[in-house]
C-alpha cells in the first residue's frame, strides 16, 4: 500500500474538536461555525440559512454536524438549502469533520456547518 501526504489547496481542514470548540488552521473557534470557501464564520444554527446559501454557487454539498449525536435537520432548514441548489447531509459533528476533510482533500466543493459537541 502506498500512502500519500494529503495536500489541501486554499481550503482549511478541521484539525480537531472538543467540548464547545473546533480547531482549524491552528486557531480555536468557540461555538457553532460554518466552514466555507470564503473562510470560517460564526454560524447561528438551524435558523441561519443565509450564511450557507451565500456560498451556494461555489458548493455542491454542505455537511451539517448536529453535535455529539446525529439528529434530524428541521424541514425548513433542509428545504431552504435544497431550494438554493445545495446538497445537505447531516451527521454527528465528529463524523461531519472527518467526511469534510476527506472530500476536501479530493478537491470537492464542500462546506461544513457545525454545532459543537
Amino acid at each position: 500500500m502506498r500512502l500519500n501526504e494529503v495536500v489541501y489547496t486554499d481550503a482549511v481542514p478541521v484539525e480537531g474538536y472538543g467540548p464547545g470548540f473546533f480547531r482549524l488552521g491552528g486557531k480555536v473557534y468557540e461555538g457553532a461555525i460554518a466552514v466555507l470557501p470564503q473562510g470560517i464564520a460564526p454560524w447561528g444554527g438551524y435558523e441561519d440559512t443565509a450564511t450557507l446559501i451565500a456560498s451556494a454557487s461555489d458548493l455542491d454539498v454542505v455537511f451539517v454536524g448536529t453535535g455529539a449525536e446525529i439528529a434530524h435537520l428541521p424541514a425548513a432548514f433542509r428545504e431552504a438549502l435544497e431550494e438554493a441548489g445545495l446538497g445537505v447531509e447531516s451527521m454527528a459533528s465528529p463524523a461531519a469533520c472527518r467526511t469534510y476533510n476527506v472530500l476536501l482533500s479530493e478537491g470537492r466543493r464542500v462546506a461544513l456547518a457545525l454545532l459543537p459537541v
